[in-house]
């Protein structure tokens, strides 16, 4: 979600002390043992806790291929689960060491939070939900509706643009929280309920009756999603970069968590670079020649972890679509490993 007054308590302040510390996170990551990820609280598909607490879901996975990354295991993460308005503080102040959330990578974020992007895990867009019964096929026949939207979010801003553009009058019904948005559209108190359609989906996943509704096919806007850093520690930032990146690229070469131990025979250059048969692709980062294997192998390659949290295989049953890889008609690609 995209939230526009972040009310950061002494926000100067914190913007010096991020720059002040921000270039120790990688040794601190490494000398405690575990990567802290700031999560969100509860997003079925993307982070989610089980009733044993374990947690699963393509950001889950984000932070586990950091950990397989640094430390050779992918169970060395730890995570503090973050509300919208919380997400940013924490990362800032130090509190989790990468924010592997539903982010959306914006200018505003890259150049006034001391934060930045490291690359987008998925690309999304804002729509709307209905009731099934409603017999709307097309957000342009809601003229008139009443729509349940988070309050102080561009998500609010990007509804009423969108309205507008297209000359038709609206209700907005403000709500604090995605769940609570939910639970007034389903008591029948808002005709619509908007959110990225990626939330959207787990929303109705987690319903009762997902059947009664449906996610018209209109995009308010664009929201790219990835993992966020925080700005002054170059060698950190390329972690997180390169962890996507090999995650993606495994996919494009065909590297599965099944067969990676049978493609470090493979007489692909690219292959034998990416599994560090050949080269020393991770020594500028400090990291042994496995590095990108130990991804694939303990936490799979991107189309693996899409599919298992989000695809159709899954609860949310998401189609590729932009997240599918560049030579399948998507935007997936990956900076090359050589």
């Amino acid at each position: 979600m995209k939230v526009i007054k972040l009310a950061v308590l002494g926000a100067a302040l914190a913007f010096l002390s991020v720059n002040a510390q921000a270039g120790d996170t990688y040794d601190a990551v490494k000398k405690n043992g575990f990567v802290q990820c700031g999560v969100n609280t509860g997003l079925p598909g993307f982070s989610l806790a089980d009733s044993k607490g374990q947690w699963s879901g393509l950001d889950i996975d984000m932070c586990r291929s950091i950990a397989a990354m640094v430390f050779g295991d992918a169970t060395k993460f730890k995570v503090t689960p973050l509300t919208t308005q919380q997400r940013f503080t924490a990362l800032q102040s130090g509190e989790v060491d990468v924010l592997t959330r539903n982010t959306t990578v914006t200018m505003s974020r890259d150049t006034t939070l001391g934060l930045m992007g490291a690359g987008v895990n998925y690309y999304d867009s804002q729509g709307v939900l209905v009731k099934k019964s409603l017999g709307v096929k097309s957000a342009t026949e809601l003229g008139g509706a009443s729509v349940c939207v988070l309050q102080g979010t561009t998500t609010e801003l990007n509804l009423a643009d969108w309205f507008r553009a297209n000359k038709l009058d609206f209700k907005p019904v403000v709500i604090n929280t995605s769940e609570e948005g939910f639970r007034t559209f389903e008591a029948g108190r808002c005709d619509v309920v908007t959110s990225d359609k990626s939330q959207l989906a787990s929303l109705r996943a987690s319903s009762a009756t997902p059947t009664d509704y449906i996610i018209l096919p209109e995009n308010f806007s664009k929201e790219p999603l990835g993992p966020m850093v925080r700005q002054g520690d170059d060698e950190w930032y390329m972690v997180v970069r390169w962890a996507l990146n090999a995650m993606i690229e495994s996919e494009e070469y065909g590297i599965t968590t099944k067969n990676v131990d049978e493609m470090t025979k493979s007489s692909n250059p690219n292959i034998q670079r990416i599994l560090g048969v050949t080269g020393d692709m991770g020594k500028g980062l400090g990291l042994d020649k496995q590095w990108a294997y130990n991804i694939v192998k303990q936490v799979g390659n991107y189309g693996e972890s899409f599919e298992r949290n989000i695809g159709m295989g899954s609860a949310l049953k998401l189609e590729r679509g932009l997240n599918g890889q560049w030579k399948d008609g998507g935007v997936m690609y990956a900076y090359p490993i050589r």
